[in-house]
């Protein structure tokens, strides 16, 4: 078992101050704009507690709304509080910073470009923040798509990089040697959070050890989809949501003499020791 499986500081941080946010105003009705974490169990206990996750706010009511764990466009946070929502931001600390960078970069006039999935909500709120101060901003999923801005980089000169908290080390890496020969400037922030590249380190040392690795977590969590992405090229590697899921893999499970758990930053540790006692009953 990983060290680091599990829930992330950040994580830890959103679920159990919103769950302190609404014991503490139990009469007020408390909203969030889209999913606090990526994990739909943690998600429906928040429901039965009340706490009530919504894709559009509504126009007349009054209460609560928390800012999720991945951020969130300055535009929303303006439309919840013209709506008289109070607001608590529980943005990672983390994600913050990777905000605050890319900001600070294209008030700083580089062309900056944000490395990571154009749909993730983390993203999405650290390039509306970007693009408040400049338009030359840009995100980038992938190497092919930063090649089809290669005469504006050059034309540009000074190139800015951050980077989403849960992605991959090699990516930023490939980016960056990518972009020295066309930049005269060249400033780089190293945005992955600390939780994220311990979590891949453990998980690669285990893999190494392992006829098989099980990550524990939603497929929509970015970084726990990186991190089955990096196991695969070690060792044979499943990426599963609960424990019910186990049962697709009981051949493989039961050729394997030595098996390795990591988990998501957004995964709880009872749907993790659910998935280390079925295991054991192999």
């Amino acid at each position: 078992m990983a060290q680091s499986a599990g829930f992330c500081y950040g994580v830890k941080r959103a679920v159990e101050t919103t769950k302190k946010v609404k014991l503490e105003n139990g009469s007020k009705n408390v909203w969030v704009l889209g999913e606090l974490i990526h994990n739909s169990h943690v998600i429906k206990e928040l429901e039965e507690l009340g706490i009530m996750t919504v894709d559009k706010l509504p126009d007349k009511e009054e209460g609560i709304c928390i800012v999720r764990s991945h951020g969130m466009p300055p535009q929303n946070i303006d439309e919840m509080i013209s709506k008289g929502f109070e607001v608590v931001d529980l943005t990672c600390l983390d994600v913050k910073k990777v905000q605050q960078k890319a900001v600070q970069l294209a008030k700083e006039g580089f062309f900056v470009l944000i490395l990571g999935k154009p749909s993730h909500p983390e993203v999405v709120a650290i390039n509306a923040n970007a693009k408040l101060h400049s338009d030359d901003v840009y995100v980038i999923p992938d190497i092919e798509t930063l090649k089809t801005l290669k005469d504006k980089i050059k034309q540009h000169k000074r190139v800015g990089v951050v980077i989403q908290t849960t992605q991959k080390l090699e990516f930023l890496e490939e980016v960056v040697t990518y972009l020295v020969p066309l930049a005269l400037e060249l400033k780089v922030f190293n945005t992955i959070c600390q939780s994220t590249s311990k979590r891949q380190e453990e998980a690669k040392e285990l893999a190494k050890n392992s006829d098989l690795m099980v990550v524990v977590g939603s497929k929509k969590s970015a970084n726990t989809t990186h991190l089955a992405e990096i196991l695969t090229g070690i060792t044979n590697t499943v990426h599963i949501e609960t424990s019910d899921d186990l049962d697709e893999y009981k051949e493989l499970i039961e050729k394997s003499q030595n098996i390795g758990v990591t988990a998501g930053a957004s995964t709880p540790d009872n749907i993790i020791k659910n998935v280390i006692t079925k295991l054991e009953k192999y």
